[in-house]
């Protein structure tokens, strides 16, 4: 029997990888719809920070705070993906501020978000795979 080429990621492989990456995609719920859009984050101990400013995102954080978060990569060889579930929330007052303020968190746009959000998980779960890609090999030379 042969290996699966799906490998189950432990949390602390899952959560290397959060910490060493600071660009995913965020889904929320919207008016009866699931939307999904690219955020880029920081870590803060095991909650992940990101700014927002008034819109969608945060009216739809704001109505329903459940929200699921992904990142990924691959190379020639392998791929990954980890997956967050969990509950966002605005960050207020000074002091919840200014721990965002002191993350390494910054925007990558010059656009004003002035509005903090902390998505506290309830699961975070990733998987590596090794790929085969067939077509790769069926390549013709010369």
């Amino acid at each position: 029997m042969t290996e699966s080429p799906i490998h189950v990621m432990r949390a602390q492989e899952s959560w290397e990888a959060l910490r060493a990456n600071e660009f995913g995609r965020l889904a929320f719920h919207l008016a009866g719809e699931v939307h999904i859009v690219p955020i880029n984050y920081a870590t803060d101990g095991e909650v992940l920070l990101f700014r927002t400013a008034e819109g969608n995102k945060l009216l739809g954080i704001v109505m329903s705070s459940d929200v699921a978060f992904e990142i990924d990569g691959y190379d020639s060889a392998h791929a990954w993906s980890v997956i967050v579930r969990g509950r966002a929330r605005v960050l207020e007052g000074s002091d919840e501020r200014e721990r965002a303020e002191a993350s390494r968190l910054r925007s990558w746009i010059p656009t004003d978000k002035d509005v903090f959000v902390e998505i506290t998980p309830h699961e975070v779960s990733g998987r590596r795979f090794d790929l085969a890609k067939p077509w790769e090999h069926m390549l013709p030379t010369g």
